[in-house]
Order: structure tokens, then sequence, then C-alpha cells
């Protein structure tokens, strides 16, 4: 059995290794973006997600990038999160996801998250693709 990622580490180091890897998922200009406007109210759930999604989860051995991307885009579709289903979008991309990849990732959550889950998230990768080629 592997051992977490985060294990013998200290939060310090967890939150520096996830810094490292949310920067190279989402981008520098998006994580200074997301930081700057973190608020007191926010500023400890921006602490938690950088150590544990991005320290702990991201930095794992067990998956590579492109499918864990594959696995967060499936998990957003099927709660609905569209906001959060266009950054990761964006990082899918940046893992090396093709567009042709990622429409049968909808395509395959139409089945198993809904049909209308599916139509929105073709409506949000089109406007996001479309960002992409501006």
């Amino acid at each position: 059995m592997s051992r977490p990622a985060g294990e013998g580490l200290t939060d310090e180091e967890r939150y520096d290794r996830g810094m490292v890897v949310r920067r190279e998922v989402l981008s520098d200009a998006h994580v200074d973006r997301a930081t700057a406007a973190a608020t007191t109210l926010a500023a400890d759930f921006q602490d938690f997600i950088t150590r544990v999604a991005w320290g702990d989860i991201w930095s794992r051995p067990g998956l590579d990038r492109r499918s864990r991307s594959i696995a967060v885009l499936t998990s957003l579709i099927a709660h609905g999160h569209e906001e959060e289903f266009a950054m990761h979008l964006r990082a899918a991309l940046r893992n090396g996801l093709t567009v042709d990849e990622i429409r049968e990732v909808i395509l395959q959550s139409a089945v198993y998250s809904g049909v209308p889950a599916a139509n929105t998230a073709f409506r949000v990768a089109a406007e996001v693709l479309s960002e992409e080629d501006s």
C-alpha cells in the first residue's frame, strides 16, 4: 500500500508542494488571481485546498495528471459545478488532454451523470475552448 503523499511532512511543506503543483496545473496567472482575491473569510480554505487537494492528493504517485484531470472533470460534471469545470477544463488542456479526449469524457459522463449535465458541460467546454482559441 502506498503511503499518503503528505505523510511525514509539515503543513508548511505540504503547502509549498501544493503550491508548486497548483501553479503547474492551473497556471501562475490563475493562482495569483485566486490568492490575491482571497479574503480573511476564505484564507483558511485557500490554505486547506493548497495543502490537501494539491499538496496531498494531486501529488500522489498513483495517477498521472492526465488521469487526475479526467477524474476531476467527470466529478465536476456529475455535481454540476460549472465554474470549477471550466477552470479544470483549462487545467486538463494544460495536462495534455486533447479536445477529442475531453469530448469523450463528457460523452461518457452523459451515460452516468445524465444528459442535462453533459449538455451543460458541452456548453461550458465550448465557451472555454473558444477563449483558448482567441
